[in-house]
C-alpha cells in the first residue's frame, strides 16, 4: 500500500506538534539501518533527535560497509548482507554472495524482539522486513529506496528485471515513504539534509572534494596528478591521519572533514549514491557522477541526475582528467532542491502509522 503525503497546514502544526509530542513520548521505536554504505547511517544521525521527541529509539544496523563513526544507540547488530568492490569502480558479487549466510540471516530476523516495540522503521534491511513477516508485525520503509516503488521515479533507459526486483522485494513493507531529489510521486518527499549543510554558508575556495569508495587509489590518483593546477580533497576508507602529496590532499572518511570540504569545495566527485548528491545540490556545488557499475539503484540515481542536468560518466578510461578539465570549464546551473521538513515527515509517518 502507498500512502499519499497530504500533511497539515503549517498554522496547525504546531498545536498537532504538541499533541502528538505528549501522546507518543513513551512510545518504543525501533529504526532499522542498513549499512551497506555511509548514508543510511548519516540520515539516522540527523534523524535521532527529531525521533527522540516521539518516543524512546533503539537501532538495528545490518551490514558493515559503512565507515563513519556511528554515534546512535545501536541494540541489535547483524553482518547482514554488505557490499564488496571490485578494484575500480564495480562490484563484486561472487565476494557479495559468498559472504551471505541465510541460516543466519534468518536466526538474526526470528529474534529481533519487534513485538516489544509499537513503531518499526525500516532504512531498506531484509532482516527487519523478514522478522516483521515472521512475526506478523505491521513496518514503514522509509528512505531513499521506497522512492522505488514507484514507476514514475527514474531508471535508466535499459531497466534491469533482477534490479528491480531487488528494489521491489529486498525489503518490502505495506506502508511506504520515500525521499528523492523531486517529488516523482504523492509519498515521496525531499531529501533529510544534515544541520551543518543546511546552515551553513557555501564558500568556493577552489578544490575538489572526491568521495568514490568503489575507487582504489591506483585507478584515480594518476589522473588527479596530470591537473597539477587543481586541488583535490580525496575521501579514502584506507587513509587514517590527513596528509598532502602534491596536488592531492589525502582525507579519513570522517563526517566533519567532510561537510567542511564540501561546503567550500568548487564542485564534487562522487558516485551515483543519493545523500551526498543531495547535500551538492542543496549547496549549489558542480558535481561530476561516477554511479558504481553494475549497481542498478546508482544507476537509477544517475539517470535523475542527468535529468537535472548533471554530468555522469560511467567508466573512467584514460582520458578521465580531461573529462575532469571539461566539467571544471562547463556553466551548467543545477536546480537547487529542498531540504525535508523533518518534523512534519516524521510527525506524517507516526500520525498514519497502523499497527493493525
Amino acid at each position: 500500500m502507498i500512502l499519499s503525503t497530504k500533511f497539515f497546514p503549517k498554522s496547525a502544526f504546531k498545536k498537532q506538534h504538541a499533541f502528538l509530542k505528549s501522546k507518543y513520548r513513551v512510545m518504543k521505536i525501533f529504526y532499522a539501518i542498513q549499512a551497506t554504505g555511509n548514508g543510511h547511517i548519516s540520515r539516522a544521525i540527523q534523524l535521532y533527535p527529531y525521533l527522540q521527541k516521539f518516543g524512546e529509539v533503539d537501532f538495528f544496523m545490518s551490514g558493515n560497509n559503512a565507515s563513519l563513526d556511528v554515534n546512535l544507540p545501536i541494540k541489535y547488530k547483524s553482518n547482514g548482507c554488505s557490499l564488496h568492490y571490485s578494484k575500480c569502480g564495480g562490484l563484486n558479487y561472487w565476494d557479495i554472495a559468498k559472504n551471505i549466510k541465510p541460516k543466519q540471516i534468518y536466526k538474526d530476523a526470528n529474534s529481533l524482539p519487534l513485538k516489544n516495540y509499537d513503531v518499526i522503521i525500516n532504512d531498506f534491511d531484509s532482516i527487519t522486513s523478514l522478522s516483521c513477516k515472521l512475526q506478523k508485525i505491521h513496518s514503514i520503509q522509509f528512505g531513499h529506496q521506497a522512492s522505488f516503488i514507484s514507476p514514475l521515479t527514474p531508471r535508466p533507459e535499459k531497466k534491469s528485471v533482477m534490479g528491480e526486483m531487488i528494489l521491489k522485494h529486498y525489503a518490502p513493507s505495506p506502508q511506504y515513504i520515500g525521499l528523492h531529489f523531486d517529488k516523482y510521486d504523492s509519498f515521496i518527499l525531499p531529501p533529510i539534509i544534515k544541520d551543518e549543510i543546511v546552515n551553513a554558508v557555501p564558500k568556493n575556495k577552489g578544490h575538489i572534494t572526491v568521495y568514490l569508495p568503489s575507487f582504489q587509489k591506483e585507478c584515480l590518483e594518476k589522473a588527479f596528478n596530470k591537473l597539477p593546477n587543481y586541488s583535490f580533497h580525496w575521501f579514502l576508507n584506507d587513509v587514517q591521519t590527513k596528509h598532502t602529496i602534491k596536488n592531492i590532499t589525502y582525507f579519513p572518511v570522517n563526517q566533519e572533514y567532510f561537510n567542511k570540504s564540501l561546503i567550500n569545495c568548487e564542485g564534487i566527485i562522487t558516485g551515483g549514491g543519493f545523500e551526498t548528491p543531495a547535500e551538492a545540490l542543496y549547496l549549489e556545488k558542480k558535481i561530476l557522477s561516477i554511479p558504481i557499475r553494475k549497481h542498478y539503484e546508482q544507476e537509477c540515481n544517475a539517470a535523475a541526475l542527468k535529468k537535472m542536468g548533471v554530468p555522469v560518466l560511467y567508466d573512467v578510461g584514460d582520458d578521465f582528467y580531461l573529462m575532469i578539465e571539461n566539467w571544471l570549464d562547463s556553466h551548467i546551473k543545477y536546480p537547487k532542491i529542498q531540504a525535508n521538513n523533518i518534523p512534519e515527515t516524521l510527525q506524517f509517518l507516526f500520525d498514519t502509522y497502523d499497527p493493525n
